[in-house]
Order: C-alpha cells, then structure tokens, then sequence
C-alpha cells in the first residue's frame, strides 16, 4: 500500500472533516473500509491497476452511452451485442443507471434503492460481472453511474430515517420546521420547476421537511456528516470491485449545502471529490472518475482540481468531465452559422494535463442553453433574446430552422426552456423527411457529419448516444406509456431498432450513410497518435465567423483542423496556414481531398470538415 498517499488522505479528509466531528476515531472507520475492499478487489483486477492511470487519454477511446434494456433488453443480450459496437469502433461503453431503483417513478434509475444490487428487469450482480468480463476480455472500457448527491426515498439508510432513528435522520438534510428552508430556498435555484417545484419536501410521516434537490422521492444526503462520506466510499470501491473501468460521479456540484447560498459549486464539493480521488488512488487506481457537472462554463474546469502554486501540483478531482460547454457550443454554431463563441470558450478554458474531456453532441438529457452570457454580450448580442432564439430555432418555432426538437421544462417566470430531440431531428433529417426533400436532407447529413467530425478530432472521448449512429429519428410511442408520457426526454430515448441497424452497410440509405461514417472516422482516430488528449491543441483565426480551425500538435506530427459550419462555400486566406507548416500540399485523412498551399485562398464547402495533415 502507498502509504504516503495514505498520510496525505488523512491531511485531507480532517482538514475537511475536523469541524462536523471527523477526528482520528472516524478515519480509521474510513481506512478499515478501505483496506477491506481493498483485500476483496480480485486479482485479475488488481492486475489491470497496473496500466497507466491516464489510459482514458488514448486515441483509442471512442464512446457510447447506452440504456441497456433499450439497446439489448437485459445485461446478457449485451454480451451478443460486441460485435456490433466493435464494428463501429467503440472501446469505451457507459451503461446508464442500472443499480436498483425504487419502484415506479424513479428518474430514469437516478432514484437508487440500493446501490449493491442491479435492477432485476435488467439482471443479476452475477450477469454484470460476467458481462463487465466480457467486454474486457474485448478490449472495451465500461463505466456506471453513481448517484451521491441522493438516495431514494426507499433506500434503507431512508427507511430507517422514516422510523424515527436519529443516526440515519443524520444521514440527510431535514428540518423541523420551515425557518432554514426558508432561508435556502430564496437563494437556491429549482432543478425541475414545472416537475417538482421547491427544493424541500414535507414528509408527514416524520414531521420533517427534508432537502430535494431533485424530485421529492430523491432525498439529498448529508455529507457534513463523516459517516455518509464513509459508506459512499464504500459503495464507491464495491463497485469497482465489479470491474467497471470508470465511474461516473452523478449531481457533483449539489453535493454540499450551506444556507444563504446557491447549493452549488461550493468548494467543500472540490474538497470531496478531490477526497474520492485519493480513495481510488489507494484502493482502484485504474478506475477513473467521470464528474456530471453540467453547470456554467466558469465553473465546469474547476471540476478537474486546481493547481497547487506551492507543491507544484495538480490536486485532482476529476480526470474526465462532460463538455457541456462544446455540446451548447456547437448547437449555437450551427444555428447562427457563427463560430466565435464556440472560438472563445475553447480560448478561454485550458484542461490541466491531468484529465480531458467527454465531448458529445447528445446523451439521455435535455440540452441546457447555458452558454457564455458575457461574450455573447461582447458580440453585441442580448443574452436573454439569443437564448430565446436558441430555444425556438431547435423547437422549430424560428422561421428557416431546419430542426425538430421539443420544449423541456418551460420556465413562465423567466421563459427559460430546454430542449429534447434526437440528434437527427435536431440537425434536419426529421424535418427533411417529412417534407420528402432530398436536398435538406442531404444538407442534414452534411451537418451529421460535420459534428461528428468536430467531437471525434477535439481533445478527449468521443461520446456517441445509442441510435445517434443510425440516425434515430424522435420516438414518440412514449406519450402512450403511463410510465413515461410526463417525462419528454424520452421522445430521444427510442429503444434501439435493430431491424433499421441492419441497412447500416447500404450508403443509399440514412442509416447506412451515418454508421459508415462514424466507422471511418472512428478507424482514422484510433490509427493516428495525434488524436492523443495529451496532444497540444491552438485555436486558428482564419478571418471568417463561420469556419472554426484549430491545430493539433504531438512530438514531431501536426494535423489542421477545418470546418464550415455554413450552409454556403467559404474561403479564407492560405496565409493562416502558411504559418504552420511548409508544405505545398495537405491531405484531408478522412476523403483523402488534396488541398494546395500554393493558392491566395483557401475553399470550402458547404458544411465540409478537413483534418489535414
């Protein structure tokens, strides 16, 4: 066992725990938790801890995130199904929530009732393990969620909190009465304000009012209290202990709680996660941490750790973060055919060395329109009436847009909405469709591909969302379903249809045009050492708002980055890439287009991507 990196959790964990009773007595409850998972961590891996622990930086990763009953109906069917991902190209797979969730309403299985248990419509703990081993024995990665923000309200530390006993009430935030309450709730936003206004929730059975974030079945835990770190930790270590090579931290930035504050952000949630970090460098150091933090831009870097001036350092939180920021980004982009802001975050925002991003254009959720307000506001843009503007051109109420998506939790107090939809509808192909134009919807594919060029080639995972790669169109079977017709997410939800994957060969087709597309560029990804996360990345001013560039640089290779995110044929100046690099012809590695340095300007086609080298 490293023991120095033991002495530095214990400076760390009373340095946070010392003023809500953690003392020497609570951290060797924590450290006997440690070491026991430890002992029962099996060989094989114990084995795998001894890779590089930055191995998700690889240019070999390429992402899915999937449901599995939607995708394969249960964990077994998962196993007949690596042939598949294989055949796209996919070495890394999230399995979304699979722990058992209460019954009925359960937040899509972000409501766990036990968490060392598996849903039974999905499986057994024994079918996990066997499928965890195959997809290792497959050379894929596999991450599961991990909610810590929240148990639900019939989870067992909740049941014992509801028969009255004090140790467990502890384990939560309640309150007698309405006097604190009151006091958060006139500074902390609501979540779901059309689902579940409020952030307490009265329980009548106990007299309590007690903190959800969430939904009032989604009981927040009260990490002031060392006794819920410990037990965290511990589930945290029994499910790396399945075999899951990543695990994604749920809700992070909800997880402390201070009166006259916004409940999010604060730093003792930096000063946890940074806590977890050192546990699984202890105890799992092969298993990485993904943090949820979909929160403001600002913000969203910090989740990575900051940097220690005087031991020279990176205290590590997170090593992979969602891009949120890129996903909103690039939607912006394509809508405003503008690419300045998705220019000036990437400007911005520098990811340490430590950790890289997951980069999607879609996942199971909603798209929040939380961009950068200030610079939109430097472009000379109002920030309310853009993301007004944001919100009907992808729920097709702006004259011209070429989307289909749906509103998500209207706001009536501010007007602030989200957005669902498939990546196909939301980038025109449903629309397309539906009008039989051919033309849209060859401009659709066109935006598809761009995209998908974009995540493939930023630095980090390339995330896919299952159905993303053969085109899914917005399923609305769900309205029929009692379980599920309040809930709009699922309208991008569809459950996989693997009669439609079987065109996936046939180019004539849009399932056939998305998949083997994804395939190549996927092939070009992993055979090139300069799509590495370690690779230094420069953003390119080319002189025109609607085509963004940027460099990549690793050792003695440079590859150029182009993409047009117009509609129109666009030309800048061959000048800009004169200055980084001396040779008279490029090649575009995924049509192999030959493109000369010797000309005044450079030509673009409509939403044409090139990664030249």
């Amino acid at each position: 066992m490293n023991l120095e990196a033991v002495k530095k959790l214990k400076e760390e964990y009373l340095s946070v725990y010392e003023a809500y009773g953690g003392n020497e007595s609570t951290f060797n409850a924590l450290f006997d938790t440690i070491v026991s998972r430890m002992k029962n961590r099996p060989k094989e891996l114990h084995r795998l801890d001894l890779r590089e622990h930055d191995w998700f930086m690889s240019e070999k990763m390429v992402g899915m995130m999937l449901y599995v009953d939607l995708f394969a109906d249960n964990l077994i069917g998962l196993i007949d199904k690596i042939d598949y991902l294989k055949e796209l190209g996919i070495t890394y797979v999230h399995l979304m929530p699979l722990l058992l969730p209460r019954k009925g309403e359960n937040d899509g299985g972000y409501a766990v009732e036990n968490y060392k248990e598996i849903d039974p419509s999905l499986g057994s703990l024994k079918d996990f393990t066997k499928v965890l081993s195959a997809f290792r024995h497959h050379g894929i990665d596999v991450c599961i969620d991990y909610v810590l923000n929240h148990t639900a309200d019939t989870h067992e530390w909740a049941l014992k909190a509801l028969e009255g006993d004090e140790k467990y009430q502890d384990m939560f935030i309640m309150y007698d009465n309405r006097e604190i309450p009151d006091i958060y709730d006139r500074f902390v936003p609501e979540v779901l304000p059309d689902k579940s206004p409020g952030n307490f929730t009265y329980i009548d059975k106990i007299d309590k009012w007690v903190f959800t974030s969430f939904s009032p079945f989604q009981w927040d835990l009260n990490f002031k209290n060392p006794y819920v770190f410990e037990q965290m930790v511990d589930i945290m270590l029994f499910i790396a202990n399945q075999g899951v090579n990543m695990i994604r931290l749920d809700a992070i930035a909800f997880m402390w709680k201070e009166p006259g504050t916004t409940c999010r952000n604060l730093p003792q949630v930096h000063d946890l996660l940074h806590l977890f970090h050192l546990v699984k460098e202890i105890a799992c150091p092969s298993v990485a941490l993904l943090g949820e933090a979909i929160v403001e831009p600002d913000e969203i870097f910090k989740y990575f750790g900051k940097y220690d001036n005087e031991k020279e350092e990176q205290r590590v939180e997170c090593g992979i973060l969602y891009n949120a920021n890129l996903m909103v980004d690039l939607f912006n982009s394509l809508a405003t055919r503008d690419v300045r802001l998705l220019e000036s975050d990437a400007r911005r925002y520098h990811i340490p060395k430590t950790g890289c991003f997951m980069n999607y254009i879609r996942c199971h959720d909603d798209i929040g329109w939380g961009f950068n307000e200030d610079t939109i506001a430097y472009f000379g843009l109002d920030p309310y009436m853009h993301k007004q503007f944001l919100i009907n051109f992808y729920s097709d109420r702006f004259e011209g847009s070429f989307s289909k998506g749906e509103i998500y939790q209207y706001n009536p107090k501010n007007h602030d909405a989200r957005t669902n939809g498939t990546l196909a509808s939301l980038l025109g192909l449903e629309k397309a469709s539906e009008r039989n134009d051919e033309r849209e919807r060859q401009m659709a594919h066109y935006r598809i591909r761009l995209i998908m060029a974009m995540i493939f080639s930023q630095p980090g995972i390339p995330l896919l969302y299952s159905g993303d790669e053969i085109a899914t169109l917005n399923d609305q079977s769900y309205k029929k379903d009692m379980h599920k017709s309040a809930e709009g997410r699922w309208v991008h939800r569809a459950k996989f249809d693997w009669e439609r994957a079987k065109k996936r060969t046939d180019l004539h087709t849009n399932e056939g045009l998305v998949f083997q597309f994804i395939k190549r560029i996927s092939m070009i990804r992993k055979t090139h050492p300069i799509f590495n996360s370690k690779a230094e990345y420069t953003i390119l001013s080319l002189g025109n708002t609607h085509v963004y560039g940027f460099l990549k640089q690793l050792e003695n290779q440079t590859m150029i980055c182009l993409f047009n995110f117009s509609e129109d044929h666009q030309y800048f100046s061959a000048d800009v890439l004169r200055k980084y690099t001396d040779k008279t012809i490029l090649t575009d590695l995924i049509t192999d287009k030959i493109v000369t340095m010797n000309e005044d300007a450079v030509k673009m086609f409509p939403y044409e991507s090139l990664w030249l080298v």
